[in-house]
C-alpha cells in the first residue's frame, strides 16, 4: 500500500480513492491466469487509500439557504475507513492514473465489503 503523491488530493463526497491489489497470476490451485484477467473481472479488491467527508446533510432551517453566515456542512461519515482491504464493484468505479499510478475512485454504495485489521 504505497502512497505516491496522493497527499494532494481531496476526495469529496461518499468517495473513496482505491489502489488496486497487487494482481495473482495464479489460482489457489496452480492454474495460470491471463494477462489483464484481473482486470475483466466485475469485482476488484484493493487499499483503502483516502475517503470523502460522507454523505451531506440538510442544513438546520434557521435562516436562508444562502446566508453567508450559515453554518459549515454537516457531514454523515462513511462506514469505511482508509487502510481497509475493499472489495468493490469495479462498474461502479471510474479508473484515474496520477503520478504514474492506477487508481479508482468509487462511490460507498460500490463497496461490497471491507476487511479491517483492528489493533
Amino acid at each position: 500500500m504505497a502512497n505516491s503523491n496522493i497527499d494532494n488530493l481531496i476526495v469529496v463526497g461518499d468517495r473513496v480513492l482505491i489502489e488496486p491489489a497487487a494482481a495473482t497470476k495464479k489460482t489457489k490451485g496452480g492454474l495460470l491466469l491471463p494477462a489483464g484477467y484481473q482486470e475483466k473481472e466485475e469485482v476488484q479488491t484493493g487499499y483503502i487509500l483516502k475517503c470523502g467527508p460522507g454523505y451531506a446533510l440538510p442544513a438546520e432551517s434557521d435562516g436562508e439557504a444562502w446566508n453567508p453566515e450559515a453554518k459549515e456542512p454537516r457531514y454523515l461519515p462513511l462506514q469505511v475507513k482508509p487502510g481497509d482491504m475493499a472489495i468493490f464493484l469495479l462498474r461502479n468505479a471510474v479508473e484515474i492514473k496520477y503520478d504514474g499510478k492506477k487508481y479508482f475512485i468509487a462511490p460507498q454504495q460500490a463497496i461490497l465489503m471491507v476487511e479491517r485489521d483492528e489493533f
